[in-house]
């Protein structure tokens, strides 16, 4: 394992769950169908760009996340104009419609994303900065694209864990992203993202982790029932707080328990 390419450790075989109450096939399929209609909508709006109001992209990601089936709790904001970097652990592909539900954001994704049905295309079109994470020299580009992007007063998404994890257990943040905030001068917004069950315990059928498919995730959420997305807004870290990447880093990775109020 490179610092560049981490890996989780969780798998489907070992962390996911047996099957929890779920709901009849067609109502699952159902779910499903307005998901992909939804995300066919976003890649015919995505030429407008910016010209699209935050308010109505916010609303069409807790769209999407809740046509899944999902109910979201989201406690906290985020500042609504001016650059900067959103950072948050990573479980599942319902993260990146949750991260731009809080503000939209330019993503920062695995190149192979760009290969995905539809999901690809929509992040091509929406923006996304595509990375090479087998190619270490890539790195110093990849950092300087985001800092630009910063001092442009863009947001910039991130899950500096490098790897989607179960949801019970979580990686360490990694440092190199944060140099793009440390070099714009940009504050850093953490974000907690967590999956409950019916039962309100910690639920790993949204986990999209190891060799599992994105049409086996999609299916087991939409299958699902009574799966709450947990969105929590940590307090802003301004710029200039932490005089390095690897103290900035740590900052931004630690957090108490999460609250659960609705």
């Amino acid at each position: 394992m490179s610092a560049w390419l981490p890996t989780a450790p969780c798998t489907p075989a070992a962390c996911l769950e047996p099957a929890g109450p779920s709901v009849a096939v067609p109502r699952a399929v159902l779910r499903l169908a307005a998901v992909t209609a939804l995300v066919l909508a976003g890649i015919a709006l995505c030429p407008l760009g910016g010209r699209l109001p935050a308010g109505w992209v916010r609303r069409w990601c807790r769209a999407v996340v809740r046509a899944a089936g999902v109910r979201i709790r989201l406690t906290g904001a985020a500042p609504a104009e001016g650059g900067v970097l959103l950072v948050a652990n990573h479980v599942s592909w319902l993260d990146v419609p949750l991260l731009a539900a809080v503000r939209p954001a330019r993503m920062l994704a695995k190149s192979e994303i760009r290969r995905w049905p539809v999901a690809g295309r929509l992040a091509a079109r929406g923006g996304t900065l595509f990375i090479e994470r087998d190619r270490l020299r890539a790195l110093p580009e990849t950092v300087a694209r985001i800092g630009t992007a910063l001092r442009g007063g863009a947001a910039v998404a991130v899950f500096p864990e490098g790897s989607t994890w179960c949801g019970r257990a979580r990686g360490h943040f990694r440092r190199a992203v944060f140099q793009a905030a440390l070099d714009a001068r940009a504050p850093v917004q953490p974000v907690r993202l967590s999956y409950r069950g019916a039962g309100e315990g910690a639920a790993t059928a949204a986990a999209f982790v190891g060799d599992d498919t994105l049409f086996a995730s999609l299916w087991r959420v939409a299958s699902a029932r009574g799966l709450v997305a947990e969105v929590e807004v940590r307090p802003l870290i301004p710029a200039g707080r932490h005089p390095d990447r690897r103290t900035l880093a740590r900052a931004a990775g630690e957090w108490p328990a999460a609250s659960h109020t609705e």
